[in-house]
């Protein structure tokens, strides 16, 4: 299993793995929160690998969907399913983007970022612009993201069976956080 997620890493970052300017994280964090009045649900990825260049804005995001952890074995189960994310067909989703507003990030100087991303998310193997706001903190050297935005399920061809609609929100909120390293190249 190591083996195919360093595989993944290596697909995902293949075509800026090369500068001195890339940083990455394989354990960054992705959370999910639906809210309705029967049920809450929330679910967390520690397994997220993602990339930032910080010349040209480019931000990525790979997340296994099935690293997923539910306080509920049973929610996992559904969740991977054939009705719901059919995990087994569409293993992964994907953020391809740019931080828009990246002059306003001095990446050798501490302090609280907010910028404006842009880009696509594939998930469920639906592809949409996506376009939100998020933080970017340099702290001694290290960055870290932030963000916090809705997706829609319809948009992604995510349907919810009529016998749990009052259980599952048509909108989710998402929130992604990662601390980054520096790419180094092995000598």
């Amino acid at each position: 299993m190591k083996k195919i997620l360093f595989l993944l890493v290596l697909t995902f970052c293949a075509g800026t793995i090369f500068a001195q300017d890339i940083h990455l994280t394989r354990n960054g964090k992705i959370s999910f929160f639906s809210h309705t009045a029967v049920e809450d649900i929330k679910a967390e990825n520690n397994q997220v690998f993602s990339s930032v260049n910080t010349q040209t804005g480019a931000l990525q995001f790979l997340v296994l969907i099935k690293g997923f952890q539910f306080k509920n074995a049973s929610m996992q189960q559904h969740f991977n399913d054939v009705e719901y994310m059919n995990s087994t067909v569409y293993p992964k989703s994907e953020f391809k983007g740019t931080i828009k507003d990246l002059s306003k990030v001095n990446f050798s100087k501490d302090g609280v970022y907010p910028v404006q991303v842009e880009g696509t998310l594939t998930l469920h193997g639906v592809t949409n612009s996506i376009q939100t706001e998020g933080t970017i903190r340099v702290k001694k050297g290290k960055i870290e993201s932030e963000s916090k935005f809705k997706i829609n399920l319809a948009d992604y061809k995510i349907k919810i069976p009529s016998i749990v609609t009052a259980k599952i929100a048509e909108s989710v909120d998402v929130t992604i956080r990662c601390s980054y390293e520096p790419y180094k190249t092995n000598p």
